[in-house]
């Protein structure tokens, strides 16, 4: 699990990001289910997270723990950033977004998004 969340550093800053790409649904909620072990460890309101969807499968279990995840995380989110534009995650994106009551701006590249997040 270790190398699908990982931290890396981009200009100084501390970045978290949560690698999807890939995955089958049941990998996804797998995942998505551990990310608020990782991100409550840090102080609210301070952790860029890029979340990365290529090519990633989700049914309703994955969408539920990825709006769990949302709900839970927001209290420690500075900013967080979306890779991977696709059909499958717009169709859920407005779900997600309406259930966590949060903005999740999606770039078409891991370097878009990642440029995005640091920039102040």
């Amino acid at each position: 699990m270790s190398d699908r969340i990982r931290s890396i550093t981009e200009q100084g800053k501390q970045v978290l990001v949560v690698d999807f790409s890939n995955c089958p649904a049941s990998e996804v909620a797998h995942i998505a289910r551990t990310v608020p072990n990782r991100v409550s460890l840090q102080p609210r309101r301070s952790v860029l997270l890029l979340v990365d969807f290529v090519g990633a499968s989700f049914d309703s279990e994955a969408i539920r723990a990825i709006k769990e995840s949302a709900v839970f995380d927001k209290p420690y989110i500075k900013k967080a950033a979306w890779i991977g534009r696709s059909i499958a995650l717009d169709n859920m994106l407005d779900e997600i977004r309406d259930f966590s009551r949060r903005e999740f701006p999606v770039f078409g590249s891991f370097d878009e998004g990642l440029a995005w997040l640091v920039k102040e």
